[in-house]
């Protein structure tokens, strides 16, 4: 029981941190100083995609699956298992990538513009105490 609740909420943090890797930049339009996480969150998601390094949620979603006697994610990975083919088709991975990218890109152009816009750096500075 214990770890069909770990793997569940894992498996929701995991949904939540792709919607981020989507909306992010445009949340930053509020909250500007976050962009920086976005800009984390989106190399991050980005690279296992591109240079196919493991993601540590689909690790620790898979281990506690499996110790809660399922079977586990497939080898394929989360964004397999639960939206290609269940969200969207199979045969349109390469245009929702390309409907993200363009999401992405248009969050990021829409924070610069709206941070000149104001006057203000597009880079938020950190405040160093003292």
């Amino acid at each position: 029981m214990l770890y069909r609740l770990l793997a569940d909420a894992t498996a929701a943090v995991h949904f939540a941190f792709v919607v981020y890797v989507v909306i992010g930049g445009f949340l930053a339009w509020r909250w500007p100083r976050t962009i920086w996480l976005h800009l984390l969150a989106f190399g991050w998601g980005f690279g296992t995609i591109v240079i196919g390094y493991e993601c540590p949620l689909t690790d620790l979603e898979d281990w506690a699956s499996r110790q809660a006697g399922e079977n586990g994610l497939p080898p394929s990975g989360f964004i397999d298992h639960y939206l290609t083919g269940v969200i969207y088709p199979e045969n349109a991975l390469g245009l929702v990538r390309a409907l993200v990218a363009i999401c992405v890109v248009v969050s990021w152009v829409g924070y610069i513009r709206l941070r000149r816009r104001r006057g203000i750096s597009a880079t938020p500075r950190v405040h160093s105490p003292g």
